[in-house]
């Protein structure tokens, strides 16, 4: 039997500190998510001024970065290079870039999902508040 670490409520809101710093530094107004290894929502925040909407996308490119153990832009990339089929993958809704898995030991344990700027800060927002961990 295999061990394996989980996020805990403290480790998510290290991750929610310094994402929401990040957006901050840049003025961004977005809304992020984090979920455990099975896209469980743990934390959503929405910051002053972002779009309603993306209280929606920011956690299901979180569920699909924790489910598909990748990054949820995998699967953006997917579909723009034609495989428009994709788009009818059952539970998977957040292919867009953005959602950034949380890993450690080669296992994912959750996952951060950021929307409401340009895909690539969504995915640095995700980044920045994953780093906090310092895995």
């Amino acid at each position: 039997m295999k061990n394996k670490a989980v996020l805990e409520l403290a480790d998510v809101k290290l991750i929610a500190a310094a994402a929401e710093a990040e957006a901050l530094k840049n003025n961004w107004a977005v809304t992020f998510a984090v979920v455990d290894d099975g896209g469980h929502l743990l934390w959503l925040q929405r910051l002053d001024g972002a779009p309603a909407i993306s209280s929606h996308i920011a956690p299901a490119k979180a569920h699909t970065a924790a489910l598909g153990r990748r990054e949820s832009k995998v699967y953006e990339d997917v579909i723009n290079q034609g495989r428009v089929s994709f788009l009818s993958a059952p539970v998977v809704a957040g292919m867009l870039e953005g959602g950034v898995p949380v890993m450690k030991d080669g296992q994912c344990i959750g996952a951060v999902g950021v929307s409401g700027v340009k895909s690539a800060e969504d995915a640095q927002i995700a980044r920045a508040g994953i780093a906090a961990l310092g895995l």
